[in-house]
């Protein structure tokens, strides 16, 4: 397994609250170039709550987050997106009366107007990218059905493209393979394998301990909103500790 390559993005203290609850407790923790990180631990964890606090869809209450060697903390989460991060949601977000090939086509412009930037040229190559991205998750063929007529697998698949075409460097995704069957975990896998031969960075919050084996590079444990543990996915998942924790069996 890699240990990756440069820092691409790094929390420092990152910390936030609700009310008496302490969702994400001072991490700190780095996402290194041209791997899988498996971010993973029980529920209520507080996982989710860092990639919204990562993305900007929550502001951290202290701490910081540095995306290639600059703050983003405070930043905008649409101008996060637009700077090379991408991510997908437990409950996916697609826009459902549209078809697939405008759910992908809409992160490829820069706003909602009806002219965008570039000309004949722009607009041929956002519609490559967009064809290359249906392509990649094999959904070229359902191009003109709508979101909500898609089988399940189908449909996560649809918000894995988004990503693609938006041209994000990291990927940041949210429960990718639950509920997928064996054949469509494959073509995940390879996907994401293929992804990162061509320069892409991938965190993913997984619960299934067999995917989190069969797919990352290194694992960060979170517990009751703090990190317990970052390394190699051997000596994490072989942690009786650890495993204890996930499966709820700590001590009283």
């Amino acid at each position: 397994m890699s240990a990756g390559g440069a820092v691409l993005l790094e929390t420092t203290g990152m910390s936030r609250a609700f009310g008496g609850l302490k969702a994400v407790d001072n991490v700190s923790f780095a996402l290194r170039e041209g791997i899988v990180t498996a971010l993973v631990g029980p529920n209520g964890a507080g996982k989710t709550t860092l990639f919204n606090l990562i993305t900007g869809h929550l502001d951290p209450n202290a701490g910081d987050v540095t995306w290639l060697g600059k703050s983003i903390k405070g930043v905008p989460h649409w101008k996060i997106a637009r700077s090379g991060i991408g991510r997908t949601f437990q409950d996916l977000k697609l826009f459902d009366q549209m078809t697939v090939q405008e759910n992908v086509q809409t992160v490829t412009e820069r706003g909602a107007w009806l002219w965008q930037p570039g000309g004949k040229a722009g607009l041929a190559e956002r519609r490559a990218r967009a064809e290359h991205a249906l392509a990649a998750v094999r959904l070229a063929d359902r191009r003109h059905a709508r979101a909500v007529d898609l089988a399940y697998a189908e449909r996560k698949f649809l918000s894995v493209a988004r990503i693609l075409a938006s041209g994000a460097r990291l990927w940041l995704l949210d429960e990718p393979a639950s509920g997928l069957d064996p054949g469509s975990y494959e073509r995940f896998v390879t996907l994401v394998r293929d992804q990162l031969r061509h320069g892409i960075t991938v965190c993913i919050i997984e619960h299934n301990l067999d995917i989190v084996k069969g797919i990352s590079d290194r694992i960060a444990f979170l517990d009751q909103g703090r990190l317990l543990a970052d390394g190699d996915p051997a000596s994490i998942l072989a942690d009786p500790a650890l495993a204890a924790i996930y499966f709820g069996e700590r001590a009283a």
